[in-house]
């Protein structure tokens, strides 16, 4: 995951691809009812079935597991008792404590000392004489079924007998069990049988001496695969449904954030420590918990042979990623530490043959411990996740490629270019992956749709020579079917460049829906049930038709008007407090348009965002330090062809200034980013709908108490921007946002074509299709998800699911009307 300044709309974004910012191939506005609309534009797709397109592999798409959202704990793992080992802590999260989750009656305390379980598991709950301990799971309560069974343990140290209740506020909900605990720390186990249904059930665990508690559970007996200490089994079957190619986990800022340094067991807990695979096999009662970096606590019940297992049972091929000892997601720090980056070689060294080592191998021997014997097969591994410090993330990316290489020749080591599709980072850490001819690099971004739109051309120009790319993390910045269509028009182009880009995975995968970090995701879900967005059901329906070989084609595109940019001005900051002075906008005439000193007061302004505004000696300052997005807006939206000037000064805070113009609205606008990603970089940022693009992005800081003298010059649709005098950069945006995208493949065993088109318009796509004398059968399946662009899918209703039916029309030369906001794929069989 990128973290910083994309923060700023990942959160109630609800972009709509029929609403672009005026002149950039404008698409018509949103249509309520896609049964209603009757515009039609006309098209061609020309097939060439006698060249031979890139070859597509089978792990061609795939899924991106990180704990976020509580994918985990409350999630995807099983279990239903949360902080099932008492070990929350305020380094977890402000409001944390050992009893989080839990209530007590009687005399009970939590005790971290020598009578402890074990090293790793340090915390346990001490309950006296007559004492009892309730846990209310991950939302208003513990989900049950009727009739369906749940099996419960404890680790007790007593001598004493245990009652375990599973109830609500109507009572009980199955056969009270009791256990009798005697002596020394041990594992006590029951079964329950849901007699009533109930979302508001409650575990409690009552003894009639003293006693000390550890670890108390409550899974599920259906479990995905019927396996214990499983996955949710809803949630595990949608993700099955997809029929990944790949997994990629643990996650992304999970893994290089925090201290490398591990975990420490003669101190305790090294609390906020990066992901470390040996940390999460094992006996669950020996892992250690951790601070998760999105705010909560991780337990590791959910760990690497986990992860391994889940890929093997849904045949995907499994992609772990490794920390490299430089911090990422604001982080950005390089330890240099020698010792402790051969302790992290050696770890993914150890990792390998954990993996794919024979039983008689120490860490192959762990896996047959665990439960399996045989080999995980794993064939790819990345070191690293998108640092921002190019050049000390490759040397040490250098040392752990050199150590596996040598030891493991045929496992592929990915590398990564940082956190942004352009820019400083990325160019140099493109530079460096290629001068050393690394077999593969990670790239990441979210864009708006607009960006997806007009970037389906992305890869057309990469070297073919050069680094294959893993496409780890993408979305486009809203979970609307608007959304999935602009991910869907790009995701033809990955296709099409099925040479270059080797792996390509949606981010993130879960979202529970009461705790939310980060949108948008895939599946989302609470207690009771989970769903797939519309982004979800776009990538199922290229998960399950990718085809062996791209067919190569062309289609026409959409006729398209260029005007120039235009939009009103505006002043922002972000976690900073700055003074703007003599704001001037200026025609290309020469015309005063706007002219402010702030000698007076700030009429002339319209407050739009969050912060402290007012004038002060003179200066139109934000003075509140924590506001983020705190613009403000004057001029016209008509306004165009003109010079911006104004004076900025930061006083204090994490970051510089946000000048912007083009501003038609609160969610379409252009800015100059100056000091933005924690004051490490200035860019030049879109925003369409809400959902931000990065046009231009240098490395740089601003200074504080500094003043700085700031110049936009608009002139059509480029743009130049001037600070203190000097020509920092220039664009021009004028690449046009094509909504009509298609791509051709052929499924080898089947022979079926398979012509996959996307049309993210308000107009119906009239299409004559050209298929160059392939031999093929007159009727095709058709899958069809169309809806309003706006639709989303929520617990409530899922307006965008597929529709499947058969067209009996094909020929070499026939017409097909893809509706309007769709994407529409026909297999049409060889004949």
């Amino acid at each position: 995951m990128t973290r910083g300044r994309r923060r700023r709309w990942r959160i109630g974004l609800g972009a709509a691809v029929g609403s672009l910012l005026a002149g950039t191939a404008v698409l018509p506005s949103s249509a309520a009812d896609t049964a209603d609309v009757t515009d039609a534009v006309d098209y061609t797709v020309t097939v060439d079935p006698s060249r031979t397109g890139a070859a597509i592999d089978d792990s061609m798409y795939g899924v991106f597991f990180e704990d976020i959202n509580r994918a985990a704990d409350g999630g995807l793992y099983a279990e239903l008792v949360q902080n099932r080992s008492f070990e929350y802590a305020t380094a977890d999260n402000k409001a944390y404590t050992p009893l989080t989750a839990w209530t007590t009656t009687g005399t009970a305390r939590t005790v971290d000392d020598d009578g402890r379980l074990n090293a790793r598991n340090r915390t346990y709950l001490s309950l006296g004489a007559g004492s009892s301990v309730t846990n209310s799971g991950y939302g208003t309560g513990l989900t049950v079924r009727k009739g369906a069974r749940y099996d419960f343990s404890v680790w007790a140290r007593a001598d004493s007998a245990l009652t375990v209740t599973l109830a609500d506020a109507d009572g009980a909900l199955a056969t009270p069990k009791r256990v009798t605990a005697k002596g020394g720390w041990a594992k006590y186990t029951a079964s329950f049988t849901a007699t009533r249904a109930s979302t508001t059930g409650r575990l409690s665990v009552a003894t009639t001496r003293d006693a000390a508690l550890d670890m108390v559970s409550l899974f599920p007996r259906d479990t995905y695969n019927g396996r214990a200490n499983g996955l949710r089994k809803d949630l595990a079957e949608k993700i099955a449904a997809l029929k990944p190619g790949f997994v990629r986990f643990p996650g992304g800022c999970l893994v290089n954030t925090g201290s490398m340094e591990g975990y420490d067991a003669a101190s305790g807990y090294q609390r906020k420590r990066a992901y470390q695979w040996k940390d999460t096999v094992g006996p669950v009662e020996q892992r250690a918990t951790n601070a998760n970096f999105w705010g909560y606590n991780q337990s590791y019940g959910l760990g690497y042979y986990e992860y391994f297992q889940f890929s093997e049972d849904i045949g995907a091929m499994p992609l772990p990623v490794v920390p490299a000892l430089v911090t990422g997601c604001g982080q950005n720090q390089a330890v240099d530490d020698d010792a402790l980056l051969k302790r992290h070689i050696q770890d993914t060294l150890d990792l390998i043959e954990f993996a794919n080592g024979p039983v008689t191998s120490e860490w192959g021997r762990k896996r047959a411990q665990m439960g399996h014997p045989k080999p995980f097969h794993l064939t790819h591994l990345e070191v690293g996740n998108e640092e921002n410090l190019p050049e000390q993330f490759f040397a040490r990316f250098k040392e752990f490629s050199a150590a596996i290489e040598a030891k493991y020749p045929d496992v592929t080591v990915i590398s990564n270019s940082g956190p942004d599709d352009s820019g400083t980072t990325f160019d140099t850490a493109w530079k460096l992956n290629k001068d050393a001819d690394v077999a593969m690099v990670d790239e990441h971004y979210y864009n708006s749709p607009q960006w997806f739109l007009q970037n389906n051309d992305r890869y057309d120009s990469y070297d073919r020579g050069g680094p294959k790319v893993f496409l780890g993390e993408y979305a486009s910045g809203g979970n609307t079917f608007a959304n999935a269509l602009s991910e869907a028009a790009y995701m033809t182009g990955l296709e099409r460049n099925a040479d270059v880009v080797k792996l390509a995975s949606y981010a993130p995968l879960l979202a529970r829906e009461d705790t939310v970090q980060w949108r948008p995701d895939m599946i989302w879900f609470d207690d009771q049930k989970s769903w797939g967005s519309a982004d979800y059901e776009v990538q199922k329906l290229f998960m399950r038709n990718v085809g062996d070989r791209v067919v190569p084609s062309t289609a026409t595109s959409t006729p398209s008007t260029t005007a120039p940019i235009t939009g009103a001005v505006g002043l922002s900051t972000w976690a900073t407090s700055a003074a703007y002075d003599d704001v001037r906008v200026t025609g290309a005439d020469g015309t005063s348009l706007l002219d402010d000193d702030f000698s007076g007061d700030a009429a002339q302004w319209t407050t739009t965002g969050s912060g402290s505004w007012s004038v002060q000696d003179g200066s139109y300052v934000q003075s509140d330090e924590a506001a983020e997005n705190t613009l403000v807006t004057a001029g016209d939206p008509a306004w165009h062809d003109y010079d911006l000037h104004a004076k900025a000064t930061k006083k204090s805070g994490k970051e510089g200034f946000l000048v912007a113009f083009g501003v038609k609205d609160t969610g379409n606008y252009y800015w100059w980013n100056l000091g933005g990603w924690n004051n490490t970089q200035s860019a030049v940022e879109q925003a369409v709908n809400g959902g931000k693009s990065t046009l231009l992005a240098k490395a740089g800081s601003i200074e504080t108490g500094r003043s700085y003298d700031i110049d936009i010059k608009v002139r059509g649709r480029q743009v130049t921007l001037y600070l203190d005098g000097q020509e920092w950069g220039s664009f021009k945006d004028d690449k046009p946002a094509e909504p009509f995208r298609q791509v051709v493949t052929r499924d080898q065993k089947t022979g079926d074509l398979i012509v996959k088109v996307v049309n993210a318009q308000d107009a119906q796509a009239r299409t004559t299709v050209q298929l160059g004398g392939a031999k093929v059968a007159k009727s095709a399946a058709v899958t069809t998800l169309a809806a309003a662009p706006d639709a989303e899918n929520t617990a409530t209703g899922t307006p965008v699911k597929p529709v499947t039916s058969t067209f009996a029309g094909v020929a070499d030369t026939f017409s097909y009307t893809f509706p309007a906001n769709s994407v529409t794929f026909l297999r049409i069989k060889k004949r």
